[in-house]
Order: structure tokens, then sequence, then C-alpha cells
């Protein structure tokens, strides 16, 4: 009788391991860009990638347009359970992440990929992770270099920006436009295409890549290249939603984590900011270009008070806050010269 209960508990135990490895676990991803954005179509490709890794275990179903939570609230629908998996951009919460947007900041964006890599290091090396602790990251990325987009009148230099209601996308960029005596204005970037149309902005402060995704080529024919900024996303999960996976499919979301993932997103960004640009060439639109903005003669003075500005007022992180800059001064040169192929 013992001989046949070991058996059975035996089998037992079996039967569930059998049930966990084949049963269906279904994610709910949320982000902000369009359905068919460029941006949206890349986490498809993430999305799909760990569909078939996992053999179909475990499905990703997004929700792309703020259709589960608005952009402002999106990180907090993760840490709740609203949406299991969430990427958006830390700047949509004011002052909820202060540390990670020192890579906001000007001088240390070059290239998505490049920074991408940069801020992940960040993270990996515990610079920024204490931020993090209610959630559990899968990769944190930037977009390419930040510009200047109007609809009538070309920036050549910071004057040439008094008066002007210019999107903003974080108070980063919102204290950079504040400095230039432009009038910044904050709204979640599927916003941005009605409200230049009626004439509530003037211009945005955007990458490429956004310009093509949200239309804005189509009203803004005025570009000035200058990297002003870059903005930082993460891709996370809800804490509960990743224990609850069996330990093969934990396996499968790590895989689907870390440096490698902050890369690729970072690339297909450059070259989706490639193809944002190139449709403003093609449709004849005005681009200058300013290079090195912390080290030009007329931009530079701003920048660098700006930078300063924002480490300081941290206050009692101030100290920290320097320290990330750094880090991320060296972390980017490191990265770009162990670009993986």
């Amino acid at each position: 009788m013992k001989n046949k209960l070991i058996i059975s508990t035996l089998c037992l135990s079996s039967l569930w391991t059998t049930l966990a490895f084949s049963q269906t676990y279904t994610l709910r991803l949320a982000h902000f860009w369009p359905a068919n954005s460029s941006v949206g179509n890349v986490i498809q490709d993430w999305a799909d990638s760990i569909e078939n890794d996992s053999d179909k275990q475990l499905k990703i179903e997004i929700y792309p347009s703020q259709t589960l939570a608005k952009a402002a609230q999106s990180y907090a629908s993760t840490v709740n359970g609203i949406a299991d998996i969430t990427v958006t951009a830390q700047g949509y919460m004011a002052g909820r992440f202060p540390l990670t947007q020192v890579v906001e900041l000007p001088g240390l964006i070059t290239t998505a990929e490049n920074s991408s890599c940069a801020i992940q290091k960040l993270y990996d090396n515990k610079l920024i992770s204490s931020e993090y602790t209610d959630t559990h990251p899968l990769f944190l990325f930037v977009h390419g270099p930040g510009h200047l987009h109007t609809s009538e009148k070309q920036i050549l230099e910071p004057s040439d920006l008094e008066g002007m209601r210019i999107r903003r996308a974080t108070t980063v960029v919102a204290d950079l436009l504040s400095s230039m005596n432009a009038n910044p204005v904050g709204m979640p970037a599927p916003d941005t295409y009605q409200s230049a149309q009626r004439g509530v902005i003037q211009g945005v402060a955007f990458p490429w890549q956004a310009m093509k995704d949200f239309r804005l080529n189509e009203l803004l024919t005025h570009h000035t290249e200058i990297g002003l900024y870059t903005l930082s996303f993460i891709t996370t999960m809800n804490k509960r939603a990743y224990n609850n996976l069996p330990d093969n499919l934990k396996k499968i979301m790590d895989k689907h984590s870390g440096e490698h993932w902050s890369r690729v997103m970072g690339k297909a960004l450059d070259n989706l900011d490639a193809a944002g640009r190139k449709e403003a060439v093609e449709a004849g639109h005005t681009i200058e270009i300013i290079s090195n903005v912390n080290t030009n003669p007329v931009w530079g003075p701003i920048t660098k008070k700006v930078i300063a500005s924002y480490i300081s007022d941290m206050k009692s992180q101030s100290k920290k806050a320097k320290n990330i800059y750094q880090k991320a001064l060296e972390y980017s040169a490191e990265c770009s010269t162990n670009i993986e192929s």
C-alpha cells in the first residue's frame, strides 16, 4: 500500500508538471504609441519573439494608443496589475524617476542604440535600480537625439524660441525650453498632431522617429537638428505576473530582457529616425544642423546651466545624480566601442 501511495504521488506530481508546462499564459501589454506605428511594430516583434520561443505558452496581448492605460498612468497600471507589462516613458510621471531622467540631459545622447546600452548599464550596476523596486524591469532604452521642429519659424539660436509654444516631453525638456524663454506645453505624444493642426502649439521637441509616427512631418516643415535631449523608456512587468509564471517561462522572459534587448530597441529607433528624416528631406523641408550643443558658443552656456541646475535641485540626491551623469558618459563611450552586430 505504501509503495502504491508513493507511485500515485509521483504520478500526480508528474501530471501537475505536465500541466504547468502546457498551460497558456496571457500577458496584457500597454503602450501609448499608435497601433500601426513603427515603434508599435518593434514592440510587436518583441512580443512575437517571446511567443515563438515559448512555443505559444506565453501570449502577449498588446493594447496600444493608451487603450488600457493613459500614458501618465501606465507605470502605475503595471504596479497594480491592470497591465501585466508596460512600455512607457519615465518622464510622463513627473518627479517619479529623477535619477533615471539624468540621462535626458544634453550632451549624453549620440545614437539610440549607444545610449540605450548606457542606461541599461546604469540599471544593471544598481545606480538607478532603486527607482523600480515596485515592478520587475525587463529592459530600459532611449530614443534618438531630440530636435526642434516648428511650423513657420526656423530656429537658429535660443532667442528664436522666445514666446513660442513648444510641446515638451518631460520636465527636463521643459526646463531647457523655459531657459530659452519658450513656453513649454506638456501633453502626451499622441495628442501633438491635433494640437499642431489647431495652432495650440507652434512646434515640438521630438526625435525624427516620432515626427513620422505621429505624422507631424505633414504639419511642421522647419527642423533644427540639435540633439537637445533624449527620452528614457522602460519595458517592465508586474511583479506578481512574473512570479506566477513557471520557471521555464520565467527563463523566456529573462532571455528577452537586459542589454541585448535594450540595444535591439535602440538600434530599431535609430533606423526609424533615419526614415523620419528621409521623409522630411523628400518633402523639401528646411533642416538646419547645430553640432555639439554643449560646446556651441550660443547654445552651450544655456544647456550647461540647465544640467547644473537639474543636478543641484535634487538636493539630497545631487551627489548621486552627478555620479550618474558621469557614469552615463563613461558607459556611452564603452558602449560605442562594443556595438553588437
